[in-house]
């Protein structure tokens, strides 16, 4: 079994089913809004509006995506954040490998330098 867990937390597992749900929904918004603009485009030529109303599916699809969002979001991303955290905590942040050299380049050239 630690196997599996291990697998589920090591990679970006469940950020990439994240990223699929999203791109699914997103794509419902770019259809809608492309189906609402080129109802508009002819009608708008015409001088005749139609009476189908693609707007209102268009702003359909963007509430079922804001609430898609926020659904995965806390049901999925925040308890994945924090059984992450409680079954592999990050390690403490050290001094940055580059700020060391520096201060070892510093010593050295205070060393050099005469008095």
């Amino acid at each position: 079994m630690d196997g599996f867990k291990n697998f589920l937390f090591r990679g970006n597992l469940v950020d990439l089913a994240v990223a699929v749900i999203i791109g699914t929904a997103f794509g419902a918004v770019v259809t809608a809004f492309t189906e609402w603009l080129t109802s508009l485009l002819p009608s708008a030529a015409d001088d005749v509006f139609s009476t189908e109303t693609y707007g209102g599916r268009f702003m359909n699809a963007i509430i079922a995506f804001v609430i898609l969002a926020a659904v995965v979001y806390f049901l999925v991303v925040v308890p994945y954040v924090k059984a992450k955290e409680k079954f592999f905590p990050s390690p403490p942040a050290g001094t940055p490998e580059d700020i060391v050299l520096l201060k070892e380049i510093r010593d050295l050239l205070s060393a050099q330098a005469p008095r």
